[in-house]
């Protein structure tokens, strides 16, 4: 019965992940979050299901369910896109990890008791974004091609930083010192030879595609090649995230990256993703995103209340810190609206959950206290972000009151409730048809 009673569970999850999706994009009440409610309840708030019951199964879960989300978030950036949205790409990347990291560090440090370098690792850790988080939530939102491709990259390139930094400091606590310049030639590593092996590895796969596509049932091919190519960066140090990434995105792209001899190998043949394929990717991220989302929520620590609400005060803290991030990271070009979906889009996921149980595990004094805030921080970040978007969608104070404070500051926003910017406003209503 009880076998069954899972079976009969998993297709009722479907079938409201179907109806989570419609209810989002009806009512703008994001499906993760609701998908999260039922982590919450079926584990920290019935105790029925733990993630100690999936044993090595989990944590592999959410590896495959990262990859897949990057190969088929890679699959929708055009070449052209990417030129344009790479400067503000890296802009932001930079700034809102290294100035989150820095203002977390100090506050972990000087008001928690944490000691620096713990202070800092946790700094670290909530440093980025989540791929698996803002990947499916962008592709509902309202704003320009060049925005979204801001907000994918950002989520990826952060999760290099948020690893390899997060690392290095860990390993100091061995060494008693932070080697600067190794950290940075390992950043700089993981990303260019990361990026490198995903394109090598999406050309070799693109001149045996057509013939993969002659065996049968053979649709699967492809994110079982994306999985090698992951497995091989980690092997070698780099990140997979970004081999993952790399790989689709040079998919979508392959007839650009074909000069000179290569074209006569490939001549009249389709080299790329057919879109039966294409939909059938999408699909597979649609079943992956609902159960991890569920499995996120389980593993949510709710039993340390001082640690909920030292999470909900970063999370504050995170968010605020976001708005001037993005003043000065992104260029004044951006629509209004699309800033403020920038300021609102800092959800942590699956490198934060990864990362925040190593310092626990290596015996580091205050580990279990970064472990716990980091998992209450991802779970109000999700929430933040999941309700502030039909916020901003649906009003326009809040629209408004972000939109003053990204072209003008707080203070103007205090005197100037009464008689708002009319470009604001015209920007607002432009971006909300």
């Amino acid at each position: 019965m009880e076998s069954a009673a899972i079976i009969v569970f998993v297709g009722l999850l479907i079938f409201l992940s179907h109806l989570f999706t419609s209810i989002f994009e009806r009512k703008r009440i994001p499906d993760v979050l609701l998908l999260m409610i039922i982590g919450l309840l079926l584990g920290p708030i019935l105790g029925l299901v733990s993630p100690a019951d999936f044993g090595i199964a989990g944590p592999m879960f959410t590896t495959i369910t990262l990859v897949i989300i990057l190969f088929e978030g890679g699959l929708a950036l055009r070449m052209d896109t990417l030129k344009n949205a790479i400067r503000g790409t890296t802009a932001l990347t930079i700034t809102n990890f290294f100035v989150t990291m820095v203002a977390i560090g100090l506050i972990a440090w000087l008001i928690f008791g944490l000691n620096p370098v713990a202070g800092f690792m946790l700094g670290a850790i909530l440093g980025g974004t989540s791929s698996a988080v803002v990947i499916p939530m962008v592709q509902h939102l309202n704003i320009k091609k060049d925005s979204k491709t801001i907000l994918v990259l950002e989520s990826a390139l952060s999760d290099v930083l948020c690893i390899v930094i997060a690392l290095a400091l860990l390993e100091t606590f061995n060494v008693d010192e932070v080697k600067i310049g190794f950290v940075i030639g390992k950043i700089i590593s993981s990303f260019f030879f990361a990026a490198f092996l995903g394109w090598v590895g999406a050309m070799v796969w693109s001149f045996f595609l057509n013939r993969i596509r002659m065996i049968r049932n053979a649709i699967f091919t492809t994110p079982a090649f994306v999985f090698i190519i992951y497995g091989i960066a980690e092997i070698l140090g780099f990140s997979g995230a970004i081999s993952a990434l790399a790989f689709g995105i040079t998919l979508a792209n392959i007839d650009i990256f074909y000069i000179g001899f290569m074209k006569k190998f490939v001549a009249n043949k389709s080299i790329s993703l057919n879109e039966t394929e294409k939909i059938f990717f999408g699909e597979i991220v649609f079943i992956l995103k609902t159960f991890f989302f569920v499995y996120i929520g389980l593993s949510i620590q709710l039993l340390n209340v001082l640690a909920l609400v030292l999470g909900l005060f970063v999370t504050v803290i995170i968010f605020c810190l976001r708005i001037p991030i993005v003043k000065i990271a992104i260029r004044k070009t951006f629509p209004t609206f699309d800033l403020t979906m920038f300021s609102v889009m800092v959800p942590k996921g699956l490198a934060a959950a990864v990362l925040a149980s190593l310092p626990f595990q290596h015996g580091i004094d205050g580990g279990e206290f970064i472990r716990d805030i980091t998992y209450a921080v991802i779970l109000f970040s999700i929430v933040f972000s999941s309700l502030l978007v039909p916020c901003i969608e649906k009003s326009a104070t809040v629209r408004s009151f972000y939109g003053l404070l990204l072209r003008k500051g707080l203070f103007f926003w205090r005197n100037s409730k009464s008689n708002e910017s009319p470009d604001v406003n015209a920007d607002d209503d432009k971006n909300t048809l």
